[in-house]
């Protein structure tokens, strides 16, 4: 199935069929100015050893804090990463992890995130802190604007 928006953030037309989120099976379950919810099945995303890929809860955990970071400064700018890092507490061997997404600090040209990853027993599995740029110059195509701290609905 190919996503024409993830949360509140239109996919630029052309790009429908490349999204990661796809493929690693990311599904955004709760999309709020201060709350963002994700889930992730561990099937197709492990090492070779069978444990989850700790860069698939990096995925999880950078998709999550960039969907909080435009619903913080409007759909129709660009959102990009400029650190990410991810504290991995225990090994996942099989069902999915849960990530919750929480604003730390928002502000004009920046945004911080922390995003906890939990089992299905509730168990903290990874910690993770994102800090995003709010570049206010460059424009996105195709996106449109939810204002800031808006919340939207999840698609």
């Amino acid at each position: 199935m190919q996503q024409a928006t993830l949360g509140p953030v239109e996919v630029v037309p052309g790009y429908e069929r490349e999204q990661l989120v796809e493929k690693m099976g990311i599904t955004i379950t709760e999309c709020g100015p201060d709350l963002v919810v994700g889930r992730m099945p561990v099937a197709g995303n492990r090492q070779p050893v069978g444990l989850m890929h700790g860069g698939a809860n990096a995925v999880l955990a950078e998709t999550l804090g960039s969907l909080a970071a435009w619903i913080w400064a409007g759909t129709d700018r660009i959102i990009v990463g400029q650190e990410l890092s991810c504290t991995h507490h225990r090994a996942v061997r099989s069902g999915e992890v849960v990530g919750e997404c929480r604003p730390l600090h928002r502000g004009t040209d920046s945004a911080t995130y922390e995003i906890a990853i939990r089992d299905q027993r509730g168990q903290l599995t990874c910690t993770a802190r994102l800090t995003c740029a709010l570049p206010r110059s460059r424009a996105r195509g195709g996106g449109r604007a939810v204002g800031r701290g808006a919340g939207s609905g999840v698609t």
